[in-house]
């Protein structure tokens, strides 16, 4: 009997546990198939000509045009409903170009979004469908050995221990179609050619497999533009956060000095970096740091140069002016993070430090500098990792210029993500973009998982 209403259950959802005599359980699930039989139905045009086609031969009693019609019209995928047209649409990517006048056409970059979304569905339902015919299997097992069965006691005992799955499950679906589908549809693109030569629906994009990454890495052009670009992507990354994150422990000591007065005026002064909107601060700097800027004027009129200085058209001075306003930007974050951590440090060591007869640096080398760096490592790694990615610096600073004759389409500044801007905005490169941002994925996913790994919060569960 319990393979009975397992068999039940895979026929016809729901019945398996109305056998077994849970009716609330079985209607639920009743109706989640009938939901998505009702979708796939109501959403396929093959039954709209049907329904014309019996209009037409009421009329005309020709049976053999109807069903030589109705025939034509199942054979067609693009009248069947959204889950079969979706599925076929992510294998095929479309058939039909569109033409002058043409009614129906097929939309590549639309059929493998609405494939993707179809197979989320069809693999969430085949899910369920698995627990409903072996909840029918167990339950029924159950039964036999004697044990009574109730749905409401059954959805009683859902709730009361499984009340945190129930609450997340929500968000889990909302994170599957909002953030997981966007980044499966731009890893796909990937093994396409989707580019300006194939822009549907006028030209339909194809499946090329690994071609797009062979390109990458066997042009010569390409892959000398991305091993330079990703080189250039890490030293920007380390720098930019290094130098920043020495320059706050700098002030942080320097505002704990028992010397300096007015400790919380200059530490309000020096968070004004960090309060002002980091946009505005690089349009004004890139403003000053023009052929023209007021730097360039300021040093011509004293006298200490007498040509103007390429901040934003040489690559080292462009690199460098990046470097410094990161810096500007960025030790006021870690100026407060540091001063915080040091009111931790316990003053007992510091007394047995001098007692010890160690001299100042000889106190920050081995007090200070270590428990900083212990509890600043994690903030670190992961302003390493934004910084890898910190488009907004080099996009309204130097636009990525100075432009570079060996590379493809990047300039000297340009890191990896700015090269994606440029390759998806700029030239419709969608498909080399996608492929360097898995590239890029895969080293921020590293970075960050072995950063979590590390964490205490991570260890203690």
């Amino acid at each position: 009997m319990k393979y009975l209403a397992a068999v039940y259950s895979a026929i016809v959802w729901g019945s398996g546990q109305f056998f077994n005599k849970q009716k609330l359980k079985g209607l639920i699930l009743f109706a989640l198939q009938v939901l998505f039989i009702s979708v796939e139905f109501l959403t396929a045009s093959a039954w709209r000509h049907a329904a014309r086609l019996t209009a037409e031969v009421s009329e005309r009693f020709d049976f053999g045009l109807f069903f030589s019609n109705l025939s034509h019209q199942l054979g067609d995928i693009h009248n069947y409903g959204f889950f079969i047209k979706g599925v076929w649409g992510l294998v095929t990517l479309g058939t039909i170009p569109r033409t002058r006048g043409a009614e129906v056409y097929d939309h590549s970059v639309m059929l493998m979004l609405g494939g993707i979304i179809a197979v989320f569905v069809l693999l969430l339902l085949g899910i369920i469908w698995v627990w409903n015919i072996r909840d029918a299997y167990k339950t029924r097992q159950k039964i036999e050995g004697g044990t009574e069965i109730s749905s409401v006691q059954y959805f009683r005992d859902l709730w009361k221990n499984s009340f945190e799955y129930i609450m997340i499950t929500p968000g889990l679906l909302l994170v599957l179609f909002i953030s997981l589908v966007p980044i499966v549809f731009s890893i796909l693109v990937a093994f396409t050619n989707y580019n300006a030569n194939f822009i549907p629906p006028r030209r339909l994009v194809e499946w090329t497999g690994f071609e797009t990454f062979g390109r990458i890495i066997g042009i010569k052009i390409w892959g000398s533009t991305f091993v330079q670009i990703f080189i250039w992507t890490v030293i920007w990354a380390f720098l930019a956060t290094f130098t920043a994150y020495a320059f706050g422990m700098l002030q942080a000591l320097v505002l704990r000095a028992k010397a300096v007065k007015f400790r919380s005026f200059w530490r309000g002064i020096f968070i004004l970096p960090w309060a002002v909107p980091g946009l505005v601060s690089m349009l004004i700097f890139r403003v000053m740091l023009n052929q023209e800027g007021a730097v360039n004027q300021m040093l011509l009129s004293a006298g200490i140069i007498e040509h103007a200085i390429p901040f934003l058209s040489n690559t080292f001075w462009a690199r460098l002016c990046l470097i410094l306003v990161n810096v500007w930007l960025g030790f006021p974050y870690f100026m407060a993070l540091i001063s915080g951590v040091m009111t931790t440090i316990p003053q007992e060591q510091y007394e047995a430090a001098q007692i010890d007869g160690a001299n100042a640096f000889q106190q920050f080398r081995s007090i200070t500098f270590p428990f900083i760096l212990s509890a600043t490592a994690p903030q670190l790694l992961m302003s390493v990792t934004f910084n890898f990615n910190n488009f907004n610096m080099i996009y309204f600073l130097t636009g990525g210029g100075p432009a570079n004759p060996n590379f493809q389409m990047a300039g000297s500044t340009d890191i990896l993500i700015s090269w994606i801007f440029k390759l998806t905005l700029d030239q419709r490169m969608y498909n080399y973009a996608s492929a360097l941002s898995i590239f890029i994925f895969i080293i921020i996913a590293s970075v960050s998982a072995w950063n979590l790994l590390r964490t205490r919060a991570f260890k203690e569960n």
